[in-house]
């Protein structure tokens, strides 16, 4: 099995341990991003994954590639050049404090990219999975038409596309996501969404679901569920559904709605104390396409998502570094984190 996951990877910076910006002295440094961090997740569980982005040329995106095929994971699409490496910030946050992230990725390598750089008939060769997430057509310049490009090229070749819809408003507005992806969500197969991004993006809510106060309703999920599916063509849509009780502990549970049967199942849902959120999503993606990929039904790809994700937030970095024995044993019921001897 391949798959080929494409977007930015960026340069992570963090204040060690929960250090707030203002108190670090030094900053701790590693390379993620969303669609890199699912790439990871898959080569942990035994599949092929290829990441396709552009980093420079120099020693900095030498590091890039370094990280990558540390974790197993191909560069061999990875185009170098470009003016440099975007970086982010990263404020881990606890209890009721939030977490921060500040973005210094204007003008990256990737961003700058011409669409024509990407030979997709090439990168798609062997290919059964191909994914990418709402941040790569943000950035801009080139990038949604090269999101197009990828799409097409994907279809032709009879491989399974997914998106996480991703929204980031310091990337583009509500007005811009919802154009753009409109053009790119009839291509899509399985769309992947937490509970705000079908609204930023679609202007699609759930009804009588309050996340800050942990209030999550299921109906209303499975009518948004339902409507990106009508409205786009997906066969499946996935969403993950986070009660917030503070920025140190989350309820963490997921949904997968299936457009031929036009039914939706619900994981169990995990209390989650969280080491590190970031990557968080990614990891549920990543578990959902292992899944889907391996044939398993629906409850039993949402289990395996779920206790993935539950499983990263208990992890640092962005990478979801758990093995496939970590995952099935926790989606198939044993969550009491006794030592393993």
């Amino acid at each position: 099995m391949k798959a080929v996951t494409f977007g930015e990877i960026m340069m992570r910076l963090n204040p060690e341990g929960y250090l707030r910006f203002v108190q670090a002295n030094s900053f701790e440094v590693s390379y993620a991003g969303g669609e890199a961090n699912v790439a990871v997740s898959l080569a942990n569980y035994g599949v092929d994954a290829a990441f396709v982005s552009k980093v420079p040329a120099h020693e900095i995106g030498q590091c890039v590639v370094n990280e990558l095929r540390r974790y197993g994971v191909g560069t061999k699409y990875l185009l170098r050049g470009g003016p440099r490496l975007g970086v982010y910030y990263c404020e881990k946050g606890a209890s009721q404090r939030a977490s921060k992230v500040i973005y210094d990725r204007a003008g990256s390598s990737i961003a700058t990219a011409k669409a024509e750089e990407f030979d997709w008939d090439g990168i798609f060769e062997g290919a059964d999975w191909f994914h990418w997430t709402g941040i790569t057509p943000a950035l801009g310049g080139e990038m949604p038409e090269a999101c197009l490009q990828a799409c097409k090229a994907a279809k032709e070749k009879g491989v399974t596309v997914s998106c996480d819809l991703n929204y980031r408003k310091k990337l583009w507005s509500r007005e811009q996501a919802g154009e753009v992806m409109a053009k790119l969500l009839p291509y899509v197969d399985v769309c992947i969404a937490n509970e705000e991004d079908a609204k930023d993006v679609f202007g699609i809510e759930a009804e009588n679901t309050d996340i800050n106060s942990g209030k999550l309703d299921h109906a209303g999920y499975i009518s948004v569920a339902r409507q990106i599916a009508q409205r786009f063509g997906c066969k499946k849509v996935a969403i993950t559904l986070r009660g917030s009780i503070s920025a140190t502990d989350n309820d963490w549970a997921g949904m997968l709605y299936d457009a031929a049967s036009d039914k939706a199942v619900f994981s169990t849902t995990y209390h989650v104390h969280i080491i590190d959120r970031v990557g968080g999503g990614d990891s549920f993606g990543g578990g959902l396409i292992y899944s889907l990929m391996n044939g398993k039904d629906t409850q039993a790809a949402v289990e395996f998502a779920v206790a993935a994700s539950a499983l990263k937030h208990s992890i640092e970095g962005d990478y979801n570094m758990v093995t496939l024995a970590e995952v099935e044993k926790l989606a198939g019921g044993d969550g009491s984190g006794r030592i393993q001897r």
